[in-house]
């Protein structure tokens, strides 16, 4: 398993092309699992993989559960570089539409619309083998890794094999 570093978060620009010279599948799906146990962790992380995504020209969204985490993510994404900032929206339905770069969601992403999907939300969109690229961020902390799991085992019923970043095994 690869690992990565907090502050130089893995690729998840172009996928890889496998050993025949064609695009590997699984190079679009990544998991990154944090040593650190907390929420707050998650959410830099999750920030760092936006804006690495969005300076490669990606619509990025990133998929939370409720309208405070909504929240916490709309202040990180202001806040995030002291230079700039990564224009953002958070979108409450599906029945709103996103006009910048970034959404932050709180319904299931269409995955037409966006190049790089984020998850921290407890559900796996159904769609989750349409999606250029994913990943999935989970702290280290017993109930996120338990719906990691099930998340990783919904994409391998999928055929998708994720590239984990495990962060925990320095």
């Amino acid at each position: 398993m690869q690992e990565s570093n907090p502050a130089n978060p893995p690729e998840t620009g172009s996928p890889a092309a496998g050993p025949s010279g064609k695009e590997d599948p699984n190079q679009r799906y990544w998991f990154h699992i944090l040593a650190q146990n907390t929420p707050a962790a998650r959410n830099l992380h999750a920030t760092r993989l936006v804006d690495k995504a969005w300076q490669q020209g990606d619509r990025v969204c990133v998929v939370c559960d409720t309208m405070q985490h909504a929240e916490e993510l709309d202040d990180l994404l202001w806040n995030f570089s002291p230079d700039a900032f990564i224009p953002h929206s958070v979108v409450p339905d599906s029945a709103t539409t996103c006009t910048d770069s970034v959404g932050i969601l709180l319904c299931p992403p269409v995955a037409e619309d966006w190049e790089t999907v984020i998850i921290l939300s407890a559900t796996l969109p159904a769609n989750a083998d349409r999606f250029k690229r994913l990943a999935l961020v989970a702290h280290n902390d017993p109930n996120v890794l338990n719906q990691a799991r099930s998340h990783f085992k919904q994409l391998r019923a999928l055929g998708i094999e994720p590239r984990v970043h495990d962060q925990r095994k320095r």
